[in-house]
């Protein structure tokens, strides 16, 4: 039977949708010079991780997911580290995975496998869908012991590959991505939590495909909405969201109430730091658009304090030649400038 969501557009999904339109076009016509877009980029990325990897059970803190993603040593299990590595590897390779309307079933086994890898019980399990029995629960003291009880049981294996197929060949019919993009994330975002497909990780294999598709859809093509944060505010708020679709009717109409509540409050924070950071360049030029490249070696130099040809080389694996072409282009804009001569030659981020 092919997929098809059902779901009523709520009076608390409309306002909710009406919010978030409202703030995004606040933050796109806003100056925001691209060291702080980078500086906003890069803050996403670690807010996400930590609360992404959290959410499952994740001990660091958010001090140290930064730390680790800046090659320091923390103390902390290898489970929870490399947790935390695979999930801003993904993140990372966000904007590589997919095209719009060309979301395959090797993107989400991708997805899984650098999500999962080195963390589970049997290498086998990354990046393969789930051929045996799983079910989501938790321990509870019933006043003489501990004892697991049964939260959600997810279809059963063997249908899983088909059920895999049926939504993501809805997923990438032209008609789809004409529904809002914050409700077609949702949707997504359940729709992988209801069939399980893995062993371990689907969780954040459902939330990296909702920031695939606000990226593809071009909702966050800046990728500076640290959309998990919400969740990891109130877990047990999370869970019981996901829990409120009926299994007859399969109306995700609170789920999505839940959904647009997290997507507004996420990106109403963004405003506001992106006003913030905006009232600072009164009088200033437009914002400059830079390529997909030229923001990674922002981000490099936001994160390092500064950059040489050699670092680019290593980074892209680009030649000399390619990579000097970039940091021209980017010294012309005045985004970064040149310090020191020959070997020592570096480049910074303008004032």
């Amino acid at each position: 039977m092919p997929f098809k969501p059902k779901y009523t557009i709520t009076e608390k999904i409309l306002n909710n949708l009406i919010a978030i339109t409202s703030a995004r076009e606040i933050m796109e016509q806003a100056h925001l010079v691209p060291k702080w877009e980078a500086k906003l980029r890069r803050q996403a990325l670690l807010h996400s991780t930590h609360s992404s990897t959290a959410i499952e059970g994740n001990k660091l803190t958010l001090e140290q997911v930064e730390a680790l993603a800046e090659g320091k040593k923390i103390i902390a299990t290898d489970k929870d580290k490399q947790e935390v590595l695979n999930y801003i590897e993904a993140l990372e390779k966000i904007s590589n995975m997919a095209e719009k309307g060309a979301i395959r079933k090797q993107t989400l086994l991708n997805m899984h496998k650098i999500a999962a890898k080195k963390t589970l019980a049997n290498d086998s399990y990354c990046g393969a869908l789930r051929k045996i029995q799983v079910y989501v629960g938790k321990r509870v003291f019933d006043g003489t012991g501990f004892r697991e009880i049964v939260e959600y049981m997810p279809p059963k294996a063997e249908e899983v590959p088909t059920l895999v197929e049926e939504f993501l060949n809805w997923l990438n019919n032209e008609k789809t991505w004409e529904i809002n993009s914050v409700l077609l994330a949702g949707i997504a975002h359940y729709e992988i939590a209801k069939i399980h497909p893995f062993v371990d990780g689907n969780g954040r294999t459902a939330r990296l495909l909702a920031t695939l598709i606000l990226y593809l859809s071009d909702f966050d093509h800046r990728r500076i909405f640290a959309l998990d944060d919400y969740y990891d505010r109130d877990r047990n708020a999370y869970y019981t969201a996901l829990k409120t679709v009926d299994k007859k009717t399969q109306d995700l109409s609170q789920w999505l109430e839940y959904f647009t509540d997290g997507v507004a409050f996420s990106v109403n924070e963004t405003k506001e730091a992106v006003l913030k950071l905006g009232s600072k360049a009164k009088g200033a030029r437009p914002q400059v658009a830079l390529t997909e490249k030229q923001m990674k070696i922002v981000e490099y130099i936001n994160t390092h304090g500064k950059v040489t040809n050699r670092d680019l080389q290593a980074v892209f694996k680009i030649s000399a030649q390619a990579v000097h072409k970039e940091l021209t282009k980017l010294a012309g804009l005045k985004v970064i400038k040149p310090q020191g001569k020959g070997r020592s030659l570096h480049y910074i981020l303008e004032s």
